[in-house]
């Protein structure tokens, strides 16, 4: 591929000389390749410069100022075209050449490449992510119900269990006075045969100071 450069060398416009050799000055600096047509001295390349630019390029009065790029017949652009590529770093996309290895156009490829390759991987992964409940199907289900059945039974023991240490605590409860109660009885009965004694013991205290009243007063007859 020959990168052309259409160029007027005896142009009285100082505009013109100056946006020659800026696109000159530059790709020199490139190292890129290039063959300077003069356009003043060659009545062909101007003819030829001016016939393949295209119509939506040429300016109102549809005659193309110099300096013009072509890439062999493939038209590149003008000066401004050149310059915003430049400023964007990107003018070997601009020639239609690949970028060196190690240029900033290059990294700035490389950058979007693994930009676009990723977000196209991501979206495929998302694709072709198959849910775990689809992927173990019935199977997962019936682990799934399992769990649940389990920690129904779960907390059906743990009911039974505190339902048991409730009526426990009411039995306790309620043998608790029962107990009371008996030690109460045990009590009063105790108490009662006590008074019985008692009254036993002074009824026969009475008997035997009677008996002797007696005989002190047969004894005294």
């Amino acid at each position: 591929m020959v990168i052309k450069v259409f160029l007027a060398s005896s142009s009285g416009s100082t505009a013109i000389k100056k946006k020659q050799q800026d696109v000159v000055g530059f790709l020199e600096a490139l190292k890129v390749d290039y063959t300077p047509l003069d356009i003043a001295c060659n009545e062909d390349n101007r003819m030829w410069m001016r016939q393949n630019v295209p119509e939506d390029k040429k300016p109102a009065n549809g005659i193309p100022l110099p300096p013009q790029i072509f890439n062999e017949e493939s038209y590149c652009g003008d000066y401004d075209t050149f310059f915003d590529a430049k400023e964007d770093n990107l003018v070997y996309t601009f020639l239609g050449l690949p970028p060196p290895p190690g240029s900033k156009e290059a990294e700035q490829a490389d950058k979007d490449n693994i930009v676009e390759n990723g977000t196209h991987a991501e979206e495929n992964l998302d694709d072709t992510i198959v849910p775990v409940e689809d992927r173990n199907g019935d199977s997962n289900k019936e682990v799934k119900q399992a769990t649940d059945e389990n920690e129904e039974g779960e907390g059906d023991e743990e009911e039974q269990e505190g339902a048991a240490k409730e009526e426990t605590a009411e039995s306790v409860g309620d043998e608790a006075p029962t107990v009371k109660e008996e030690e109460e009885a045990a009590v009063e009965e105790t108490d009662e045969v006590t008074e019985d004694t008692e009254g036993q013991a002074e009824e026969e205290e009475e008997q035997e100071e009677e008996e002797l009243r007696q005989l002190e007063e047969e004894e005294a007859e």
